[in-house]
């Protein structure tokens, strides 16, 4: 008889871009994982199109692989705090945890917002300082904040017992290397691997009993079996053909039978008859499940405690698209539609939460930040779908009979020569600075504490005032007093004040009154929003003009018309440039923005 192999549940977390996606990759290849001959690309963990784009990772994804006689399930977790919430839910599947930290950047605000989930639930943590190949590493000023961070969390979460004998290993998940310490040589992550299979981090914690019982922590969807239900088993023993209940949120038991159970196998899983306790499992036989039910067996309804994760901070109304042009460069969106896609979307990412409006073309969309949202809409607008997103705004909640608003704590390293340019402008935005240090003999950070809606629309300008080498992350810290009213934007809108086809003649006579977000030839519409106004109040222009031809010949020759390039449109822009009454314009080809009422009688310039 085969023994069984051991099992181990672990998660790799850290701050966006410290490498967590390329160090999976580089232990799926040298745990053999993949056949010698079988081409791998890169970051073969972000599967999604938007995530290969972009390059960042947005939804937690399962692999699993075998070293020396274990069986390890691994789970590659988003860095961007936006997407906290798959990584709050992740975190109840596995008893561990790789916590990468940069070796020049050291840790940042995600980094301690993934920790202290962390040692909430009790988690075996071990450290990787990674990119220790950096020619701006500091590696031991690095290893002394993980420390520090570690010493502070136990001490806020009245953890003072907890064991603080971290171990450390040094890699660069890039050239494929790690070590325990950094006088050994540097060949491949096999002491890395050796390491995860040891004893320091636990085999599944399981309750007792033998009826089953399985908390819903991920959704997926196959082709041939429809929904599926993905969670680590708690308790007992799952068969295929078992009937088991659904326990939902409502509280209404549904019965079903298992028509398919998969495990994960490397990048992709594995059809069995029956798994027992602390695997990871894939189960097909009903629908409409969500992240948080329970599955029991008949014999035993015993529901699991609910997920609970932090609440949503950010809201942005969505709406139908109402623009004259709707429906021309895609599929008409009705609201039921609409409603639907979003429905989806909250099933499928419990951080996001959506309600209904007054108006019944609009709906109210509820996440952690501006990026979660944007790429909700990114998704409908691939779909072929078109639609309209208003301005994102923050969640205010009435404490003893005041306003308070969410604040966050910004870090943000910086070349020495921008910090007087980005203090000023956070300073506008109602931050107060916290913190001030040279990072090297170029660098600086800084940190700020500031009020959610001081952020929205400032990552674009923080990029381009810094010329593009300034690195900007925060994390949620709570809820304090209103800080007063601000501008949105502090520059009016180029308005056009008529339907038509925009000329370079025109256009080129327009470029005194500020920055173009149109290309000639461009179809505008009354109301819609065609550049920046070099000043505070809005400005209707005719951008559609052509020059009038005569027969009269003049002195000297015709102008030549050059435009300077205009500002890629994307919709995380857009969502950061508009102000509060106007629109983004979402369709498969184009992003537009335009006013909220179109007719120019009846809207004023004056900006308040």
């Amino acid at each position: 008889m085969t023994q069984k192999p051991l099992l181990k549940n672990l998660a790799i977390v850290a701050h966006v871009d410290h490498g967590k996606t390329t160090l999976v990759d580089a232990i799926l290849k040298q745990s053999e994982t993949f056949d010698p001959r079988q081409e791998v690309e890169e970051r073969v963990m972000d599967s999604g199109e938007l995530e290969k784009e972009r390059g960042i990772t947005i939804t937690a994804k399962n692999c699993a692989f075998s070293w020396k006689g274990t069986k390890i399930n691994l789970l590659d977790t988003p860095g961007h705090a936006d997407f906290g919430g798959e990584v709050e839910r992740s975190l109840m599947m596995v008893d561990g945890i790789l916590l990468l930290v940069d070796a020049s950047e050291g840790p940042l605000p995600q980094t301690r917002f993934v920790l202290t989930k962390a040692m909430e639930q009790n988690l075996k943590i071990a450290v990787v300082i990674n990119k220790i190949d950096r020619p701006d590493e500091r590696i031991s000023e690095v290893i002394g904040e993980v420390e520090d961070l570690f010493l502070e969390l136990a001490t806020l979460l009245g953890k003072e017992d907890y064991d603080l004998d971290i171990p450390f290993y040094f890699a660069s998940a890039k050239e494929g290397h790690a070590k325990a310490n950094l006088e050994e040589e540097s060949i491949n992550l096999h002491p890395l691997l050796d390491f995860m299979a040891s004893d320091f981090f636990p085999t599944p914690k399981i309750s007792e009993g033998e009826n089953f019982q399985l908390l819903v922590t991920n959704l997926s969807y196959s082709t041939y079996l429809g929904a599926q239900l993905v969670g680590r088993i708690q308790r007992g023993t799952v068969k295929k053909h078992q009937q088991l209940v659904l326990c939902d949120k409502e509280e209404k038991n549904k019965s079903f039978k298992v028509s398919n159970i998969q495990i994960f196998d490397a990048l992709g899983t594995k059809e069995v008859s029956e798994v027992s306790a602390g695997e990871i499992v894939i189960i097909s036989g009903i629908e409409n499940g969500r992240i948080g039910d329970s599955l029991c067996s008949g014999a035993d309804v015993s529901p699991l405690p609910r997920i609970e994760i932090d609440p949503p901070t950010v809201s942005v109304t969505v709406s139908v698209n109402t623009s004259p042009g709707s429906g021309k460069d895609g599929d008409y969106l009705t609201s039921r539609k609409l409603e639907e896609f979003l429905e989806d979307a909250c099933r499928n990412n419990v951080a996001l939460k959506y309600n209904s409006t007054d108006d019944p073309k609009e709906f109210e969309l509820k996440g952690r930040g501006e990026l979660q949202l944007a790429i909700v809409f990114e998704q409908v607008r691939r779909a072929g779908f078109e639609l309209m997103v208003a301005r994102p705004k923050v969640l205010y909640k009435e404490i003893e009979g005041k306003r308070n608003e969410p604040y966050e704590l910004v870090v943000l390293d910086v070349p020495n020569e921008d910090v007087g340019t980005i203090t000023e402008a956070l300073s506008v935005r109602k931050g107060k600075m916290e913190g001030l240090v040279p990072i090297g003999d170029t660098r600086t950070r800084l940190e700020f504490e500031i009020p959610s809606r001081g952020l929205i629309g400032y990552r674009s300008k923080f990029l381009t005032d810094t010329k593009g080498e300034g690195l900007m992350s925060s994390r949620f810290i709570g809820y304090r007093a209103y800080s007063g009213d601000m501008l949105a934007r502090q520059n009016g809108a180029i308005i056009s004040d008529r339907q038509g086809k925009s000329t370079p003649y025109a256009l080129f006579n327009l470029l005194s009154s500020g920055k173009q977000f149109i290309k000639p030839g461009e179809s505008v519409y009354e109301g819609q929003v065609i550049g920046e106004h070099s000043k505070t109040n809005d400005a209707n222009v005719n951008c559609v003009r052509e020059k009038h031809l005569s027969s009269m010949r003049t002195a000297g020759k015709d102008v030549n018309i050059v435009l300077p390039p205009i500002q890629r449109r994307t919709l995380e822009w857009a969502m950061d440039w508009i102000d509060n009454d106007e629109w983004v314009e979402v369709t498969p080809k184009n992003i537009r923005v335009r006013k909220r009422s179109l007719n120019k009688s009846n809207r004023s310039v004056i900006r308040t």
